[in-house]
């Protein structure tokens, strides 16, 4: 049971996430072998098996998404600054409301200090529209 006690955080983040399947102990070696719902979860599972450095040589694991191979957020869409251009107008463009000009600025917080102030050039960040 040594190894389960060692890689028990890899073995509750598995459990946590659904796995379906188990880890067991045998022939020196702890065996994970199961599947969860996406690779995003399977990579997880991954990252706290590893967070042991000699999981390579005590670890023999097969953990597999079940889910589609691509990830299910749509990809980010982004919109690049033209002279004249306001956050409101893009937001009326992009989004369909141009009230939401806040929502693109909160999305671009790491290159905007201030709503009134973008530049040609940049490329924002386009949020999902809120549903309302």
């Amino acid at each position: 049971m040594a190894l389960r006690d060692k890689y028990n955080y890899a073995i509750q983040t598995a459990k946590s996430l659904g796995m379906q399947g188990g880890a067991e102990e045998r022939d020196g070696k702890l065996h994970f072998k199961g599947t969860v719902a996406t690779q995003d979860q399977a990579n997880k599972i991954w990252d706290a098996i590893k967070t042991i450095p000699s999981w390579s040589q005590e670890v023999v694991a097969d953990v597999r998404a079940t889910g589609p191979a691509q990830a299910t957020q749509p990809a980010e869409r982004t919109y690049t600054v033209k002279s004249g251009d306001t956050l409101s107008r893009i937001a009326k463009e992009m989004l369909g409301d141009s009230n939401a000009y806040m929502d693109i600025f909160n999305a671009n917080k790491d290159q905007l200090t201030d709503p009134n102030m973008i530049k040609p050039g940049q490329v924002l960040k386009i949020p999902t529209p809120a549903h309302k």
